[in-house]
């Protein structure tokens, strides 16, 4: 590729929303390319052509199936290459002469098992053509608004998360994993060994894109210093866009650096740098695949707090006093409240069995869902708070509405109460709400109570975590890139 050609802005609309796609190494079986082809198969609206030369005239899913890609008159935007490793050059020169600007490379057996060679041939002839490869060893895009998919039950409601991610496996994972803590993928990129196309080039694009509100990375390595410099800069712009980075890096073990090195065939690099990346940038980072998903949810479904200090609202004494042990483990703070907090809350809870101060232990009282209710508002008026964690169990609420039904409360939907008085919170209250979701037994009408509570309180804005751990986490990470902001100057928002 020229110098001049090198310096020119890509053109990644023509990637993530393609008007049409070429696959090759279609095989009947659905091996290879045929995967692609039953995952966006009725979901993507444009021509789909398949190419194989040995299954000449043959049709999968009513495809056409041809031989070669120069055998097409119209444009194709993207194709996805699956064929062996030993092949790609000679394809890659045919779908070069086509005019294709982007290919992913679906195959293994590059640097990661020695070929160093055979991937310098591969990005030679990209270059000489202007091809950008996303790859080798990916999967390519998911992009639901332009039915571009690389998993079988990807969801088709477009969202506000991008990520890129390394792993092929971990990128089909994510895009199911954050639709249960209430999340949608706008854009995802799986980008395997990263010959040519870097996490920097699409963090750019998404830092640009109107689309992108929240971003995820997995990171195994980074090829170059100079691709680390310029990771680091986009990084941080993307941070202080109010884009919020979200960084998953993997490799803090000897085991796990040895499997990076077999997998994308780059080396992890220092703990300790990538901790120094995190706090420069303002990144967040996290160390699995659930963290990121419920960070990425509390920035989606609230807003920042002003401070670390924590109300915390539950049911028992001594679950309290475990809460705030382990809030307190993530450098959260638990601040006296007001006299005037105090007084209003006494006014509507007995002091017999419920402890008034932060943590608030609402005793018996706190099966009734208005008393929930009352106690939200008024740490939302409590000038020493800045967010609310509650704690509930859902699962016991088959028994409390027996209990309500003794005592005259006739025919309540007790799940179905606590949602709307939880809602009636969240629309007043001007800080933001956190649920904690303990779980305290195991089986199918527990867990589908659970599952009930949660994916309605996601529905009305309010994040639900599985553990007081996660909760502190979320929270612990959500105040670092607060503190970033502020230290920068960009907080609160002008």
């Amino acid at each position: 590729m020229s110098a001049l050609k090198q310096t020119q802005k890509i053109n990644f609309n023509r990637l993530f929303f393609p008007k049409s796609i070429g696959i090759i190494g279609i095989s009947l079986d659905l091996r290879g390319g045929s995967f692609f082809v039953r995952c966006m198969k009725d979901r993507f609206k444009g021509p789909i052509y398949l190419f194989n030369p040995k299954l000449v005239g043959e049709k999968l899913y009513g495809y056409q199936i041809y031989g070669s890609i120069l055998d097409i008159d119209d444009p194709i935007d993207y194709v996805i290459l699956a064929v062996p490793a030993r092949l790609c050059p000679k394809l890659m020169e045919d779908i070069g002469k086509k005019g294709v600007p982007f290919v992913t490379v679906f195959a293994s057996g590059f640097r990661e098992v020695g070929n160093e060679d055979l991937e310098k041939q591969l990005l030679d002839i990209a270059r000489q053509y202007n091809i950008r490869i996303i790859g080798p060893n990916c999967l390519g895009v998911y992009n639901p608004k332009a039915g571009l998919f690389f998993a079988f039950e990807q969801s088709k409601k477009a969202g506000n998360f991008s990520g890129v991610f390394q792993s092929g496996g971990i990128a089909q994972n994510m895009s199911q994993l954050v639709v249960s803590y209430g999340l949608y993928a706008s854009k995802f990129i799986s980008i395997g060994n990263a010959l040519d196309l870097s996490p920097v080039e699409f963090l750019e694009y998404f830092n640009q894109d109107d689309y992108t509100k929240i971003i995820g990375l997995y990171i195994e390595n980074l090829r170059t210093t100079k691709q680390g410099r310029k990771f680091m800069r986009v990084v941080k712009e993307c941070n202080l866009n109010r884009k919020p980075v979200i960084l998953w890096r993997a490799g803090f073990g000897e085991a796990t650096k040895k499997a990076i090195l077999s997998h994308t065939g780059g080396l992890a690099g220092n703990n300790e740098m990538w901790k120094a990346v995190g706090k420069q940038t303002g990144s967040c980072i996290v160390s699995n695949s659930n963290e990121l998903a419920a960070l990425a949810s509390a920035f989606n479904l609230t807003h920042l707090p002003n401070t670390r200090n924590v109300g915390v609202i539950g049911i028992g004494g001594g679950s309290t006093i475990e809460a705030i042990d382990i809030l307190e483990k993530h450098n959260l703070i638990i601040p006296s409240l007001t006299e005037k907090t105090i007084q209003k809350m006494q006014r509507f809870l007995p002091d017999v069995n419920t402890n008034v101060t932060n943590p608030i232990d609402l005793g018996g009282s706190g099966i009734q869902p208005h008393i929930y209710y009352r106690t939200i508002l008024a740490l939302d008026k409590d000038p020493n708070i800045s967010s609310i964690v509650f704690i509930k169990d859902p699962e016991r609420f088959g028994g409390f509405q027996d209990i309500l039904e003794e005592i005259g409360f006739k025919g309540t939907d007790l799940n179905k109460e606590f949602i709307r008085y939880v809602s009636k919170a969240k629309n007043i209250s001007t800080k933001p709400m956190y649920c904690v979701m303990l779980k305290i037994n195991e089986g199918f009408e527990e867990y589908k109570s659970r599952y009930k509570f949660k994916m309605k309180l996601l529905n009305k804005a309010v994040p639900v975590f599985e553990s007081l751990d996660l909760a502190g986490l979320v929270l612990d990470k959500i105040n670092s890139y607060r503190e970033f902001l502020q230290n920068q100057g960009k907080f609160p928002k002008n």
